[in-house]
């Protein structure tokens, strides 16, 4: 097997999913929160790799490629809600968007 044990990719996709759960626990900015679900979705999506290549198959490439479709779609999802508060000037905290008003 050649390049990094598997534990150097788990303790990168660790990382990456640790700096991301910080990133929505701590920040209050849609934008930021959307950025932060992305990390903690490539560092599952990395360890879900490193698995697959060490076991010698393909299946956890195939669930990172679906997890990767999920994503794209929810980035869709939230930066149109984004983009569409952000036009009708209604501030963008989280703490502050507890219901939905039409």
């Amino acid at each position: 097997m050649h390049g990094p044990d598997i534990a150097w990719y788990l303790i990168l996709a660790t990382m990456l999913f640790v700096t991301g759960a910080a990133g929505v626990l701590v920040r209050r900015n849609p934008l930021i929160i959307l950025l932060s679900v992305e990390i903690m979705l490539n560092g599952a999506n990395l360890a879900l790799i490193a698995f697959a290549r060490h076991i010698g198959t393909e299946d956890g490439q195939v669930f990172a490629i679906a997890v990767m479709a999920i994503a794209a779609s929810e980035v869709v999802v939230g930066l149109g809600l984004i983009v569409a508060m952000g036009r009708r000037d209604i501030e963008l905290d989280v703490d502050k968007l507890r219901t939905l008003r039409g």
